[in-house]
Formats: C-alpha cells, structure tokens, sequence
C-alpha cells in the first residue's frame, strides 16, 4: 500500500534522515586501509544505540536473504553491490567500498548508501562511482509532483547507458515510511510518463546501482545474502530517501548540509 505523508509527517521524518547521513559520513571519515568490516558494523551499532534508534537490517529477514542478516550495516566490497554482510575482512588499499545503512528513529524509517574508494584509487572505479551519483542526482532532478515513477527510471537509466553500463531492475527503489520496503517499487530503467503518479507527500529511496561489465548478479555462497556480480567486475551504489513536496524532491539524507 502507497502512504501519502502530510508535510508535518515529513517534518517528523527529518531527524531520522539526518541521523542517517552523519553517520554514513562518519563511517566513510573513519574507513580506512586495514579498517575490518566488523569494526564498521560495531562502530554503527554503537552510533544506532547512542542516538535511541533502531536498525532496519538487524532482524531482517526477507525471502531473497538466508535467515536475518544479523548486522546493522550493509559492507559491500569490490564486486560485491548490494546487501554485503560484515565479516571479518580488513579493507585493502584499493578497495571500493559501499555502505548502505537505514534505521527508525522516532518512528520513521531513512535509508541511504554510498560508494567510495580506500587509498590508491582506480580511475575505473572513480568513473563507476561518478556515474552512480550522477544517476541519483538525475533521478532527484526528475521526481517532481505530476510526473511519473518512471520519470525518474528513465533519467537514471540515461546516466547509465551513457555511460555505456547495463542495468539490472531486480533491485531498486522504494518506498519509505513506518517500515523500510514499501510501495512503490523504483526501477532503475524505465519508460518516462509510466508508472505511479509522483504526488507531494510520497517518500521514497532512490538507489542507482551499476555493476563495471555485467548486470548479473550472483548471491554469496558463504553468506546468502551479499550480490555479486557474475564476472567478479567491481559496483557502486548510490542512495537518498527524499520526500516529494510541493516544492520538489526534499533529500532527508542529504549530507551536503553536514558541513554547515
């Protein structure tokens, strides 16, 4: 069921968002060359627990995922894009990292991710990285109230290809509200005009994600829930949760704001 929010609930919904982004910023300021995945996961837990927040990830356990995650934090690395579980490996000079993190706080849920790379950078990666924010930038542009869910897949989707990426839709955005996955889904390729009417008070995650050669993915034997891609290329991810007001998109994770 699409949940519409009256501007007091997007107000309410600020703090959580806000949460959100500082401590992605935080964990990124504080990864480094030999930082272990664990000690990420720990470092938000004790982030979640200080603020009175609640994890979204911990007992989650939808049907594409092996039983409850278990963490606080998704840790994707290198070929790993979507739902990396922590565990114990120690980041390498050169790693491209993406966290991906949401919780509740008073009530009201905000998820948001990023990529980035740990020491001595390579341009590819770079390149794959830019082309996710600017998807997520293009897709914010294109949520306007009267346009279309797909209004926002086909400026992604844009990105991408010019990029010369392929996409896959199984995994995208979503709504957001009480609960972290709700109605409506948010591919990252799609027809402009189609789809779900974009009307003030909609809330929802918009979340490119590209793969380096392959829009196939393939789930981690040894934890069942971590997606790879299928030729062992590297992926980023790029996340906002963002309200559609009357005005236009309003990005509650936005952490360019974080300085002020």
């Amino acid at each position: 069921m699409i949940e519409l929010r009256t501007p007091a609930e997007i107000d309410e919904m600020r703090p959580a968002g806000r949460f959100v982004a500082e401590t992605l910023a935080t964990l990124r300021d504080e990864t480094r060359v030999g930082t272990n995945l664990l000690q990420l996961d720990k470092r938000a837990h004790e982030l979640i627990r200080r603020a009175g927040a609640e994890s979204c990830y911990l007992d989650y356990a939808p049907s594409f995922g092996s039983g409850p995650f278990g963490y606080v934090l998704c840790t994707s690395v290198n070929d790993a894009v979507l739902h990396g579980r922590p565990y114990d490996y120690a980041i390498q000079d050169g790693d491209l990292v993406t966290l991906d993190f949401a919780v509740s706080l008073g009530g009201w849920v905000a998820d948001s991710a990023l990529s980035f790379v740990v020491g001595t950078p390579r341009d590819e990666d770079l390149a794959l990285i830019e082309t996710s924010e600017r998807a997520l930038a293009a897709g914010i542009a294109a949520a306007q109230p009267g346009r279309k869910v797909g209004d926002i897949s086909a400026a992604i989707a844009e990105v991408a290809h010019g990029a010369g990426l392929s996409i896959n839709t199984d995994f995208g955005g979503h709504g957001v509200g009480r609960t972290m996955h709700g109605d409506p889904h948010i591919p990252n390729d799609g027809r402009a005009g189609r789809g779900y009417p974009l009307k003030p008070g909609l809330v929802i995650a918009i979340e490119p994600w590209f793969l380096q050669t392959t829009d196939k993915l393939v789930t981690d034997d040894g934890d069942g829930w971590t997606l790879r891609s299928a030729d062992g290329s590297r992926g980023a991810h790029s996340e906002h949760t963002i309200a559609i007001t009357e005005d236009g998109p309003l990005i509650l994770t936005d952490r360019a704001f974080l300085a002020n």
